[in-house]
């Protein structure tokens, strides 16, 4: 039978283990810590234009309710309103990276639609676009070589090749422009008096 004195030992060894193993576990405590990294995410911007003339640039987004821009059949002067079979019309169309844009793009034509070859002369017409320096003239001296795209009636395409463009040196400069010029040709089936719209779809693509 255990006497008082010691009952009154084992009590203190019992409460100085209940003293340690607090002391142990504010220890732990103290030894645990943390860092933490905060980053921040800002998307570039990336805009497209196109112009008629070289100077003045605009959006035709037909999705967004833009107006696709009306080219210019200009050349040859007497026969844009007047198209024999074989004749051939030029238009040029210039694309540029707007400014804000903050990385390059590869453009490509991104195909076309065309009335109802019933009421026109859709399948009559073939077409063919060709890259051109910005202040050349488009017209059936410079519209050759190999086209970066081109299709056998005005709703069709084949061959399509990228055209690179590139973004302006600094956020207020827009990228240097690039010039398309689209040959439009008749063939012997011509078909008289009938009118045929057609619109061409460009695509640029970020290359970042």
């Amino acid at each position: 039978m255990a006497t008082k004195a010691t009952q009154r030992k084992v009590l203190a060894v019992l409460a100085g283990g209940l003293v340690l193993g607090v002391g142990t576990a504010v220890t732990l405590a103290v030894w645990n810590d943390s860092e933490f990294a905060n980053g921040t995410f800002t998307a570039g911007a990336f805009n497209l234009q196109g112009s008629t003339d070289g100077t003045t640039y605009a959006d035709h987004n037909t999705e967004d309710g833009d107006t696709a821009a009306t080219l210019d059949f200009s050349l040859p002067a007497d026969v844009v309103d007047n198209m024999s079979p074989t004749d051939s019309v030029y238009a040029g169309f210039w694309v540029r990276l707007a400014a804000g844009t903050t990385s390059g793009a590869d453009l490509v034509a991104d195909g076309t639609t065309a009335d109802a070859a019933a009421s026109s002369n859709s399948d009559h017409l073939s077409y063919a676009i060709y890259q051109l320096a910005p202040g050349a003239t488009c017209d059936a001296t410079t519209a050759t070589g190999t086209p970066i795209a081109s299709g056998a009636t005005l709703d069709a395409q084949t061959g399509a090749t990228t055209v690179p463009l590139t973004a302006g040196a600094t956020a207020t400069d827009p990228g240097t422009a690039v010039q398309l010029c689209i040959a439009v040709t008749a063939d012997a089936a011509l078909e008289p008096s009938l009118v045929t719209n057609a619109t061409w779809e460009f695509t640029a693509t970020s290359t970042n």
